[in-house]
């Protein structure tokens, strides 16, 4: 059984002066703690805390061998997947712009590509032969072209009477007289002497009774050449002078 007594007046007055003389004694100037301002120490305390929550693992933890290595092969890692990712973009950038628009995935993206490298075979091969149809059309409208103008050059040329007389050793001047019947163009004559190369330097025409046309043509051949343009002449169509 528990006792219960009160405390002796004595007692009483005794913790009463204890406890008013520590009062006192952290109140007065002698104690260290009298000039403290304690919203500020709890401010600051707050503001240490703060900084050691965001301070990085201690080198205890860092410095392990195992999770050093670890944490290289996450970036490694990473690294080799944004490498990956920016291929993979690269090659969608070269689809159709239908499949552009796709969310295609990596496998699909490599699937659609090699599709899309045979139809663009397909389609070069396709272009290659309309090449080759194209240049044999274009061939055979030459050699018509070809032929045509040399049945009217060998028209003209034997149907005219054709004389020259050579001025100096680059300068000619060519004599052509021939019926208007045969309707025989000057641009034709000028483009057959252009090919024997003579270029026009004048030219006058006029027509006679009897329907009878006269061309005096003054032409320039460069002196290298000459000799060799003249022969030409002399051989197609030209009398001796």
């Amino acid at each position: 059984m528990l006792a219960l007594y009160a405390p002796s007046p004595s007692a009483i007055n005794g913790m009463a002066f204890d406890q008013e003389y520590r009062t006192n004694d952290l109140a007065g100037s002698s104690s260290p703690f009298h000039h403290l301002d304690l919203p500020y120490l709890q401010q600051q305390l707050q503001g240490e805390v703060a900084e050691l929550d965001q301070s990085p693992p201690s080198t205890a933890v860092t410095g392990d061998p195992t999770i050093i290595k670890k944490l290289s092969h996450n970036a490694s890692e990473r690294d080799r997947r944004k490498k990956m990712n920016c291929l993979y973009s690269s090659l969608r950038s070269l689809l159709p712009a239908a499949d552009q628009m796709k969310k295609l995935s990596n496998p699909a993206t490599i699937s659609r590509t090699l599709k899309y490298i045979r139809e663009l075979q397909n389609q070069v091969q396709g272009l290659i032969q309309k090449k080759e149809v194209l240049l044999s059309s274009i061939s055979r409208k030459v050699d018509l072209i070809y032929q045509e103008r040399h049945k009217q050059s060998s028209a003209w040329r034997s149907l005219s009477n054709v004389s020259a007389n050579r001025l100096n050793d680059t300068e000619i001047v060519l004599q052509i007289s021939t019926f208007k019947v045969q309707q025989t163009p000057l641009s034709h004559i000028l483009v057959d002497l252009e090919e024997d190369g003579f270029s026009l330097l004048n030219a006058t025409s006029f027509e006679s009774f009897g329907g009878r046309v006269f061309y005096s043509l003054h032409l320039q051949v460069e002196r290298i050449t000459y000799m060799k343009s003249t022969n030409n002449l002399n051989e197609n169509f030209l009398s001796p002078y």
